[in-house]
C-alpha cells in the first residue's frame, strides 16, 4: 500500500472522559502502527496539553483515538475546526448526535429504523410504571457515555432506582430501554463500506466493560456464520443507521439480531476501540485489511472543512 505524506500527525489519545484507560490503549496501537508505516506520528494527550500545541508543534493532522467525553461527542472536533486542523472521524454534528443514544434513537425512529423501546429516567420517576411498560428484564444505562460504562440490567423493580442512581453519576440523562434477547452483533465501516459483521458471545449476562476489555471468556465471530443474505441486509441497515445521523470516516454500529430475526440498532460509535479486544480491526482482518493498512485508510478519509 502507498502511503500518502500525511506531514506531522498527533494521535489524540487519554483526555478527559471516563474512558481515558481505553484511549490510552487504543491510542498506543494506532501510534505503534503508524510508525511501522512510516508515518511522522506522535502521541497528544489533551489532557495534559493545550490544543493551541497542535499548531505550536507543527502537526498537520490529527488521528482521534479519543472515546466517549470531549473526545467523541463533537467537543474535540468543534475545537479542531476552529484551529483548522484535519481530523479523523465525524464532524461536530455527527458526533454529538451519535454520542446521545436519546437524539439517535429519535432520528432512527423517524425514517424506520428500529431500536429497543425505552423511557427516559428522573429521580422522581415512577419506576413501578416504567418497569410494567418495557417489562422486565430492561437495561438502565447513562444517554451520552460508552464502553457500557454506567449501565445495569434490571431484573426487578425495586432495583430500578439503585440503577437509575449509578447510571445519573455519568451524565443527567438516563434512559431505561426493554432489553432485547438474541446476538450482539457489530457492523464497521469504514468510509461508505460495511466491514463483516462481527458476532459476540459472552460468557455472563452482558456484553459489558469486563467482558469488552477484560475477559478472555468473550467470543467473537467474523465471519459470523449468518446467512449471506442475512449479513447483507444488515450490513445495508447499518450503513443507513451510520449515514442519517452525519457519519463519516469510519465508524460502528451496534445491534441485537432477536431469535424471531428482527434487528434492534442500539447505538453508532464514531470512534470506536483500536484495542487488542476491539471490533473494527476484527472486521478488517476478516476483509483482507490488516491493522497497519486500516490506519492508514482511516487518516486518509480525515475530515477537512
Amino acid at each position: 500500500m502507498t502511503i500518502p505524506n500525511f506531514g506531522k500527525v498527533a494521535v489524540l489519545m487519554g483526555g478527559r472522559s471516563a474512558e481515558r484507560e481505553i484511549s490510552l490503549q487504543s491510542g498506543q496501537a494506532v501510534l505503534d502502527a503508524l510508525r511501522r508505516s512510516g508515518v511522522d506520528a506522535y502521541s497528544f494527550d489533551p489532557a495534559e496539553q493545550a490544543l493551541e500545541a497542535l499548531l505550536q508543534q507543527g502537526f498537520d493532522r490529527v488521528f482521534i483515538a479519543l472515546h466517549g467525553r470531549f473526545g467523541e461527542d463533537g467537543t474535540i472536533q468543534g475545537a479542531l475546526e476552529w484551529l483548522g486542523v484535519p481530523y479523523t472521524g465525524s464532524g461536530v454534528m455527527a458526533s454529538a448526535l451519535a454520542m446521545d443514544k436519546w437524539r439517535t434513537k429519535l432520528i432512527w425512529q423517524a425514517i424506520g429504523i428500529q431500536s429497543p423501546r425505552y423511557a427516559l429516567l428522573q429521580a422522581d420517576s415512577n419506576f413501578e410504571e416504567i418497569t410494567e411498560m418495557l417489562g422486565l428484564p430492561l437495561i438502565v444505562k447513562p444517554a451520552c457515555e460508552g464502553s457500557t460504562i454506567g449501565l445495569s440490567k434490571v431484573h426487578h423493580a425495586y432495583d430500578l432506582a439503585q440503577a437509575y442512581q449509578l447510571a445519573a453519576q455519568y451524565d443527567t440523562l438516563v434512559l431505561a430501554e426493554e432489553f432485547i434477547p438474541g446476538n450482539e452483533l457489530t457492523v464497521a465501516i469504514l468510509g461508505e463500506i460495511p466491514l463483516p459483521v462481527v458476532k459476540i458471545e459472552v460468557s455472563g449476562e452482558l456484553y459489558d466493560y469486563h467482558a469488552k476489555y477484560l475477559s478472555n471468556d468473550t467470543h467473537y465471530f467474523c465471519p459470523s456464520g449468518l446467512a449471506d443474505e442475512l449479513e447483507v441486509a444488515i450490513k445495508n441497515q447499518a450503513l443507513q443507521a451510520y449515514k442519517v445521523l452525519g457519519c463519516e470516516g469510519w465508524g460502528r454500529v451496534d445491534l441485537i439480531l432477536n431469535p424471531q430475526g428482527q434487528i434492534y440498532f442500539l447505538e453508532a460509535n464514531t470512534s470506536p476501540g483500536m484495542t487488542s479486544h476491539s471490533l473494527v480491526p476484527m472486521a478488517a482482518r476478516t476483509a483482507g485489511i490488516s491493522f497497519e493498512d486500516l490506519v492508514i485508510k482511516i487518516l486518509a478519509l480525515s475530515h477537512v472543512e
